[in-house]
């Protein structure tokens, strides 16, 4: 009785026997489904369907006749669809939270980085007012000389008197 050795240094190969799917995929599709399902192009596609239903298990010959009349297959049928349409629905508005709740994380983190440039603006301008208080503007210069000017103007006028009474 030989035995096959195990190995140890690599993963054990595990079968399911569910069938695989790639969750993504299944997710878009039922988007498109519960899409589609919210249109008004639906419900007149499964009117029209609906209204071929009757009339042709009313009026049609007997011998092809599948469903006579308290049409207990259309109900059926009109359950499974339901009964498919509702979690496909529930699944698409999941994705869709899934992706409000990231945008909404990413609108958040923006405010607070906006609130931050704000503030540092904010802060930089005031420091500017400060600073310009220091330094010497135009209007400041030009009342500083305009007053250099009268005080020579003054002296001048001084001056003379001051010669006269020398002399």
């Amino acid at each position: 009785m030989t035995r096959s050795r195990v190995r140890l240094d690599q993963p054990r190969a595990s079968r399911s026997l569910l069938p695989e799917y790639d969750p993504e995929a299944f997710g878009r599709l039922s988007e498109r489904v519960a899409r589609f399902l919210g249109t008004g192009r639906f419900i007149v596609w499964m009117t029209l369907v609906i209204i071929v239903w009757v009339l042709w298990n009313i009026f049609a010959p007997a011998h092809v006749r599948f469903d006579e009349y308290p049409f207990i297959f259309l109900t059926l049928m009109l359950s499974l669809q339901a009964s498919y349409a509702a979690p496909l629905i529930l699944l698409a508005q999941n994705r869709q939270d899934d992706r409000d709740r990231v945008n909404l994380e990413q609108d958040r983190k923006q405010n607070e980085r906006s609130i931050a440039d704000t503030e540092y603006l904010t802060r930089e301008i005031a420091a500017l007012r400060m600073g310009l208080g220091e330094v010497a503007t135009r209007d400041w210069i030009r009342s500083e000389f305009q007053d250099l000017v009268k005080e020579m103007d003054d002296r001048r006028m001084l001056a003379p008197e001051r010669d006269e009474d020398d002399r």
